[in-house]
């Protein structure tokens, strides 16, 4: 299971996939389904598009990965978890098969959410892709749109070690004649899209080229976007209960997205996207994008772990208001640690710690690699330990942030 051991569980290939469908009916190929591939963003965009569609009145499935708290978190649809009875018949009935070609654990769920889907006779699927693209597991669909949020550097021992190779993989969603909506992009991912939409005879659209921000503002933990299109200046304003300021990027990204289907003819207005926006949390259950879990002091949870996502969070906690800040952090052994260090802030009490999966990075080592940047603090073997060390030492206005693994913000109780 790669969310455990990492490289060693992924399996660059297709073939297991297209078995497992294959047994099953091919059950893809029932459904429409909007595929969304990208380094970060991915699972933010993934949410609020799967948001306005529910509120549109479309019967919307929602595939993403990893879970936080239940592995039914990856297979949802219109916001409510799929059964358990119908993950153990499932898994009852692949068995032999599972058994025979030992697929990973990735590809037995890809094939468990496209049967739920076809069962359950959803009108969309929203699919977001576990790793890169091109050999995703998810990648035997032929979507309606496909989306590419950004590319920054992840999983480079998997995709290559550049961005351009990185964009290749992310690229190979790319289908025959189905449009692509980019969000983000470089000067070196650009010419990478543009070719393999050419070859495809695939339409691409850069969100960035038809609107832009003109206006943002972060308050009581809401955001407020102002987005005008380039070619008129036309300006709406949206309320997004998700507040991390990099929603601004990924909203861009959702309303492209959203253009593109109207232009298909799906029926979603302008009331429904900013009805749908307030309200993406509650609609879908999306939670660890600067979640907060307690008042005075303030906790909040955020998934972002590599150097673009800490970046991210460093933006925004300069944006909030705090005593002291506290950071709860550990990270997974494969990730670029130092560069995710480098740019930690320095004022903040460090409580060093480790999600309980192989793949996490041992709580002294890391406290060790984070002297090198001055960031000070103990190590703790469990998250709830280091929390509660925290909360204990936290005045009530200080903000204690836990972040660096999605695996570690999964682990941590209410409180």
């Amino acid at each position: 299971m790669f969310s455990r051991v990492g490289a060693a569980a992924y399996k660059a290939d297709l073939t297991n996939t297209i078995k497992l469908c294959g047994s099953l009916g091919n059950p893809q190929d029932h459904f429409k389904c909007i595929h969304i591939a990208g380094t970060n963003g991915k699972g933010s965009t993934s949410h609020m598009l799967a948001a306005v569609l529910q509120t549109a009145g479309y019967r919307t499935g929602l595939y993403t990965s990893p879970h936080l708290k239940d592995f039914r978190e990856r297979i949802k649809i219109n916001g409510k978890l799929c059964e358990e009875q119908f993950v153990i018949d499932f898994t009852q009935r692949l068995q032999p098969l599972i058994e025979e070609i030992e697929p990973s654990f990735f590809e037995i769920t890809v094939a468990m959410a496209f049967e739920y889907f076809k069962e359950q006779q959803v009108d969309v699927a929203i699919i977001e892709t576990g790793l890169g693209g091109r050999l995703d597991s998810t990648n035997i669909i032929v979507p309606e749109l496909s989306v590419i949020t950004n590319i920054g550097y992840d999983h480079m021992n998997l995709l290559g070690d550049t961005l351009e190779k990185i964009a290749f993989e992310k690229a190979g969603i790319i289908k025959s004649q189905v449009p692509v909506v980019v969000g983000e992009y470089l000067t070196e991912t650009r010419p990478v899209f543009e070719g393999k939409a050419l070859e495809e005879q695939a339409s691409i659209h850069f969100a960035t080229d038809k609107s832009y921000v003109v206006d943002w503002g972060y308050e009581h933990h809401q955001l407020t976007i102002t987005v005008a299109q380039k070619h008129n200046d036309e300006r709406e304003t949206y309320h997004l209960d998700l507040p991390g300021i990099y929603q601004t990027k990924n909203l861009l990204t959702v309303l492209e997205a959203l253009h593109q289907l109207q232009l298909k003819g799906w029926d979603i207005t302008i009331a429904t996207i900013q009805q749908a926006l307030q309200h993406v949390k509650q609609l879908t259950g999306l939670h660890g994008r600067w979640e907060i879990i307690h008042h005075n002091p303030s906790i909040i949870l955020d998934v972002g772990h590599n150097e673009d996502g800490v970046k991210q969070i460093v933006q925004q906690l300069e944006l909030t208001t705090y005593n002291h800040l506290h950071i709860i952090t550990g990270m997974v052994n494969d990730k670029e640690i130092d560069k995710v260090l480098a740019l930690l802030p320095k004022h903040a009490t460090y409580y060093f710690t480790k999600a309980q999966i192989p793949r996490a990075l041992n709580e002294t080592v890391l406290m060790e690699k984070a002297v090198h940047y001055n960031l000070q603090g103990k190590p703790f073997a469990e998250v709830n330990t280091a929390v509660q060390a925290a909360l204990t030492h936290a005045h009530k206005d200080d903000l204690i942030l836990v972040c660096g693994s999605v695996f570690l913000v999964g682990e941590v109780k209410d409180f």
